[in-house]
């Protein structure tokens, strides 16, 4: 062994893993499983930081997004007085405008929404040309509708849709960046601004004399492109006054209205993704204590053909490792394809294929390395520091005696005491138990908080036009849930298989002294419950802390009995999966399972 080269060494070591992993799938399947959800989830919500910035400078790249919009209240002599002071300024490189801007309301499919009608030319000028994503552009006759909006009513190109009392085909939808995304096209006007939410059509310029002569509120539109697209500051302060007849707003400004319709997103995966890393710790430490005894064996094996240490632990370690690196890709992978959707929920900006930043990638990678190292260095150097012969015989250690307890314990249920004594046996696992279902009773307790407040819907008694803010939240509340719910039946499922495993001949005995299949399957199952049981009732007001932060003084709490129900149905779900591991273990040979111990 001592005379192996170095890419010996390293053939022998993959050997080694890809044989062991063939020998146990499952395991490697689950680990793959919780540090695949663990590092996509951390790697989606570090990924929202300027995501929405990425994608609006994409859409302002391919649209020719302005660089300032200038919005006059009306077309007065005043308005083009400021106008003409505007694109005379030699900041400014071109511009287009102005057009008129027409507040209305538009009805289609049984939903009605406050509308912005803007009057386009029938070829859009230098400065904001939006781009068509189906159909085409503006012409008499037909409506053109902004991509987040039409996606919300849920027209397309041949629908029809009522523009201030009048029908008219839809023959095209486009994205701009001239305007902030569906549902904040109302930049200013009758009702104040981004707060009321409208959607942005375009209709032709003959077409919106109807609306002019119907004396609908308006407003005259100004799009400029400056030499200095960073210099939006300076450009502004130079023509602020009470003689400038306009309103500003940068494309800076865009892209932070742009921002606030995912901004409770970011928060929610974060702070998710941390409490799935937990559970993905838990989880990984228990496969890792479960294969403690093979692993002692195994090492034992390689010190009696003459491995080294460093070998060893090489060995032992490179499996867990190449299993983290593996899911970390994946992960990494996940979060690059469901960025764009997560992002860009209103579909009004273009998405990009743009993934997970270097530092993201350099996060999520040493976060799997650590879960996987931390949670497998102990057992991997308990089995290194057993002796030889020691290790080769893989003996099972026997539990401490202890006559004050075991007297008080008589007095308990067959499947209360059996549980017990696993639990005494295991009491860190025990707490990684309950602490995994405090986790998802969190995010339960979260869901409901989220799910009983008040929604304010988009549309005018529309309810069809629900508010996508507090959608995202929901949506992504609910992605982590079932994340942690599939996390926590997993560990439990192979906690619950663990545990009768090394409690095989503790349970064989305890069935030649009497107990039968039921009462030992009750008591595996007991191991698990007993603990989750506090873990779900603490679960409660950590969930609702959880949720102050995001709080405000409007905020509606769900009655305490759907929260207790949500903490019941965990411990239940945890009760269910504990239910086949412990039966399978229950109902195993004594005779077969004793012979071993003695063979």
């Amino acid at each position: 062994m001592g005379e192996l080269t170095v890419m010996g060494r390293i053939l022998l070591v993959f050997r080694l893993v890809r044989s062991d992993l063939r020998r146990h799938p499952g395991q490697a399947a689950m680990l793959l499983l919780s540090l695949t959800v663990a590092t996509g989830m951390l790697a989606l919500g570090g990924s929202l930081g300027g995501a929405t910035e990425t994608l609006y400078r994409h859409t302002r790249a391919a649209t020719a997004g302005p660089d300032v919009v200038a919005v006059s209240p009306d077309d007065s002599a005043a308005a083009a007085h400021t106008q003409a002071a505007l694109t005379s300024d030699p900041a400014v490189a071109a511009h287009s405008g102005p057009y008129l801007q027409y507040y209305s309301k538009l009805s289609a499919k049984g939903s009605t929404s406050h509308v912005v009608v803007t009057a386009a030319d029938a070829e859009p000028g230098k400065v904001d040309r939006p781009l068509v994503t189906s159909g085409t552009w503006v012409r008499s006759g037909g409506v053109v509708v902004e991509r987040g909006f039409a996606t919300a009513l849920g027209v397309h190109v041949g629908d029809h849709v009522t523009v201030a009392g009048r029908s008219m085909p839809v023959v095209g939808t486009a994205v701009s960046a001239a305007t902030t995304v569906y549902p904040f096209a109302q930049l200013t006007g009758p009702d104040g601004g981004p707060s009321d939410y409208s959607g942005l059509v375009w209709m032709s310029e003959p077409d919106t004399r109807v609306l002019a002569s119907k004396h609908l509120p308006a407003a005259s539109l100004l799009y400029l492109k400056l030499h200095d697209p960073d210099a939006t500051r300076m450009f502004l302060n130079a023509h602020r006054g009470p003689a400038v007849y306009a309103t500003f707003f940068s494309w800076q400004f865009m892209i932070v209205q742009d921002g606030s319709i995912i901004e409770g997103t970011q928060p929610i995966l974060v702070i998710g993704s941390w409490l799935l890393s937990f559970l993905a710790i838990a989880g990984v430490a228990t496969l890792a204590a479960g294969r403690a005894a093979k692993q002692t064996r195994r090492v034992g094996l390689l010190k009696a053909v003459g491995a080294t240490p460093g070998l060893i632990a090489a060995v032992l370690l490179s499996e867990y490792v190449a299993l983290a690196l593996i899911a970390d890709v994946l992960g990494l992978l996940a979060a690059r394809f469901t960025q764009p959707i997560v992002v860009n929920p209103t579909a009004s900006l273009l998405t990009t294929s743009a993934g997970p930043s270097g530092g993201v990638i350099t996060i999520t990678t040493v976060v799997a390395l650590a879960v996987a190292l931390l949670t497998t260095l102990g057992p991997t150097l308990r089995a290194m520091r057993t002796e030889t012969v020691a290790a080769l015989s893989d003996a099972a250690r026997q539990p401490d005696q202890r006559a004050r307890l075991t007297r008080l314990a008589a007095m308990l249920p067959v499947p209360v005491l059996l549980g017990l004594r696993l639990i005494a046996r295991r009491p860190g696992r025990a707490f990684l138990q309950a602490c995994s279902i405090t986790a998802t009773v969190i995010t339960i307790t979260a869901l409901l908080m989220i799910f009983v407040q008040r929604q304010v819907s988009y549309g005018i008694d529309s309810p069809r036009l629900g508010n996508l803010e507090d959608a995202q939240s929901r949506h992504m509340i609910i992605a982590v849930a079932a994340a942690l719910v599939t996390l926590a039946a997993v560990n439990t499922l192979t906690t619950t298989w663990t545990t009768a495993l090394e409690a095989r001949h503790t349970m064989a005995v305890a069935r030649t002294l009497g107990a039968t299949p039921g009462q030992v399957t009750a008591g595996l199952s007991a191991a698990q419950l007993l603990p989750s049981v506090p873990g779900a009732v603490v679960g409660i007001p950590l969930g609702i802390a959880f949720c102050w932060p995001f709080s405000h003084a409007g905020t509606i709490y769900p009655p305490a009995w759907w929260l207790f129900a949500g903490a019941s149905a965990t411990v239940l779900v945890t009760a269910a999966c504990t239910a086949l591991p412990a039966r399978t273990a229950a109902h195993r040979s004594v005779a077969q399972t004793l012979s071993a111990e003695t063979t």
